[in-house]
């Protein structure tokens, strides 16, 4: 299927309907639905969103080969670049992975084999954890490094390059639990409704935070290098 690429002219319904998978992104950018035929920018415009970046984002999330070359980058307006990251946070850890645990904690109430369960249930639980971690890191050293440079003020404490040097991939303790979950959950329960949302919810999860640290990688990283060069 040939990539199609929106403007700020076209309809913002239009865009959803081909990669619906932008739905979840909308909270992010405190966008809700009811926009009907406004364009792009009418309704950027009207929740204060830069289109740009919002187009931006938008890219990365349909087209798995789209990166943005320098020349993009340097056009874009990045000053909404720490809100998005932190409410995508907010995103995963209070509605995708408190999904899934409630799905999780239905099915570990079923299994009879208890020894499963309790791998389940620690997996997810340390699974958590770990995130929240990641989480924190990144926003009280990451992002708050960003947010100085965006002022103008130098900040010597922490450098982009230490981001880059520890930056791990969530999604991948992601896939091995789905694997868990592919081999060892019982045959009868396979099919329940919590199995199959479970498992959905997981490789949904997994895919957003692929996109997630691709932004970081690929965007915010060039970013901050160009502003600390600038800054100092």
């Amino acid at each position: 299927m040939a990539q199609i690429f929106f403007d700020k002219g076209s309809k913002l319904s239009d865009m959803i309907t081909m990669y619906p998978n932008l739905l979840h992104t909308l909270p992010r950018f405190d966008i809700s639905l009811g926009f009907g035929n406004k364009t792009i920018a009418e309704v950027c415009e009207q929740n204060g969103v830069n289109p740009d970046f919002f187009l931006l984002i938008c890219n990365v999330y349909s087209f798995d080969d789209y990166l943005p070359s320098k020349q993009e980058l340097a056009t874009v307006d990045m000053s909404q670049l720490v809100t998005y990251l932190e409410k995508s946070h907010r995103y995963y850890l209070d509605k995708r992975i408190s999904h899934i645990q409630h799905h999780m904690n239905r099915i570990v109430g079923l299994l009879q084999n208890k020894r499963i369960g309790d791998v389940l249930n620690n997996f997810m639980e340390v699974y958590r954890g770990e995130v929240e971690e990641h989480f924190s890191y990144e926003e009280h050293n990451v992002y708050a490094h960003l947010t100085k440079l965006q002022q103008g003020i130098p900040d010597k404490a922490y450098s982009i390059a230490q981001f880059i040097s520890s930056h791990g991939n969530l999604q991948e303790k992601l896939e091995d639990l789905t694997q868990i979950i592919f081999k060892y959950l019982p045959a009868q329960m396979s099919a329940e409704d919590d199995a199959i949302e479970v498992i959905f919810d997981l490789l949904q999860l997994s895919r957003d935070l692929k996109k997630h640290s691709l932004i970081e990688e690929k965007i915010m990283v060039p970013y901050v290098m160009q502003l600390e060069r600038r800054v100092k």
